[in-house]
């Protein structure tokens, strides 16, 4: 069959990589896509959000499968409007509806949901520009530090964590005057929860869910978890301190009624829970949903899955999941991140990029990446690749991925040299 992949970053690279393997697929169509994710198929102009394009595509390849990488897509209503058009009958879409990707399209909504269900996450209000002063005087009530997240979609980059309170009134006041745009029209403020993070992944349809390997990943720009936060600096998996006590609570805590909530509120729903974890004393607490795979904890986790992923997404999409296991690599995954300099801030884009011609020790999933009008790969974003090695522990798989990292060189070329050390 042919299958079409929405999105242009890592994620999308990880998943074109699976899908290439499987005797299923016929062609591959990548929009927009990347420098890398033109090696395994054909990358396309257009845009995830123009959907009237997207039906033309869809039309002229014969597309049969629609695989939706990032969220702007969802939360528009992507899924909604190829099911509901007659001219593609027939054509199957991994991803929710519009409505079930309020989940992550709204901190409101997500946190709402939670309560109603009673899955465990922090305490917390929602305010608007219209009830400022009354946000200020909810701060004075929490200990800090303060979580202030923009409840709209800020490409992983509206949550802010500050340790002052004139700091966290100033942070508020930036974000109800458009810092995020849209996206900080509303903000949800809660408790801070003291822990160690982690991301699980549960692929739910109508009927059934199935459990993809979790990660841990590193958000923050700086060694040591420093500096802002960014879209994701690396990822780990599996993660050490997901013993079998924690994930059991995390299944029947979490994962469980998060999906009975989903199937019981009647959501339209064939595709990816993103559970972003926090283990407070041994207890599991949600930080935040997303409807769809992290980046860059796809890099990380994708490439251990050793079955079909394309056969999993054609029977996920037939309500044919039950009973379904999933085949795991053993060994350890790392990913590394290489990023522009300057980012999360200020960046330039252009750089070319040498070394990829070697034989590397990790897999290079392309991100911010371009093939320029003289043919050669350049940079063109903040996250411009991601590095996955293997190895039998998280060493090995570290030296792996860094290995690759020092053979590859742009103008600017920065990381975190410090990615998994926490868990050693």
């Amino acid at each position: 069959m042919n299958v079409l992949i929405l999105g242009s970053g890592g994620r999308e690279h990880a998943l074109a990589f699976q899908i290439a393997k499987s005797p299923l697929l016929s062609q591959l169509y990548i929009a927009p896509g990347n420098g890398g994710t033109q090696q395994l198929g054909e990358n396309l102009s257009v845009s995830p959000t123009d959907f009237s394009a997207l039906k033309q595509t869809i039309i002229e390849k014969s597309i049969t499968l629609v695989v939706v990488g990032p969220e702007d897509p969802l939360v528009a209503g992507i899924v909604d409007y190829i099911k509901s058009d007659a001219d593609l009958d027939g054509v199957m879409v991994i991803g929710p509806a519009a409505a079930a990707a309020q989940l992550e399209g709204s901190k409101d909504f997500a946190k709402a949901f939670m309560s109603k269900y009673q899955i465990p996450t922090a305490a917390y209000q929602t305010f608007s520009i219209d009830n400022q002063q009354e946000a200020f005087e909810f701060l004075k009530t929490l200990t800090p530090p303060y979580v202030l997240k923009a409840d709209g979609l800020a490409a992983g980059k509206g949550v802010v964590i500050l340790e002052d309170y004139d700091a966290a009134c100033a942070e508020l006041a930036q974000m109800f005057s458009g810092k995020f745009g849209k996206a900080g029209a509303k903000v949800v403020i809660e408790e801070f929860l003291d822990g160690i993070e982690y991301s699980m992944f549960a692929f739910v349809n109508q009927e059934d869910y199935v459990i993809f390997p979790a990660a841990k990943d590193y958000k923050r720009i700086g060694e040591g978890d420093t500096g802002l936060n960014t879209g994701g600096m690396g990822a780990v998996s599996p993660v050490s301190f997901l013993d079998d006590i924690l994930l059991e609570r995390s299944v029947k805590e979490v994962i469980a009624p998060t999906v009975a909530g989903i199937q019981s509120e009647g959501f339209d729903y064939c595709g990816f829970v993103f559970f972003g974890l926090i283990n407070v004393k041994g207890a599991p607490k949600v930080i935040e949903y997303n409807v769809r795979l992290g980046d860059p904890e796809t890099e990380v986790i994708l490439p251990r899955v050793q079955s079909d992923l394309l056969e999993f997404f054609i029977k996920a999409a037939q309500n044919d999941l039950r009973d379904y296991t999933l085949q795991v690599d053993p060994r350890t995954a790392a990913t590394v991140m290489v990023v522009s300099e300057g980012y999360p801030e200020a960046y330039e884009k252009g750089k070319t990029i040498s070394g990829l011609h070697q034989d590397l020790p990790a897999i290079p999933f392309h991100a911010g990446t371009k093939v320029d009008a003289n043919g050669k790969l350049v940079t063109a974003g903040g996250r411009v690749m991601a590095f996955t090695g293997f190895g039998d522990d998280l060493d090995a798989a570290l030296k792996n991925a860094y290995d690759a990292v020092n053979k590859v060189c742009y103008e600017g070329i920065t990381y975190r040299s410090d990615i998994g050390q926490d868990l050693k």
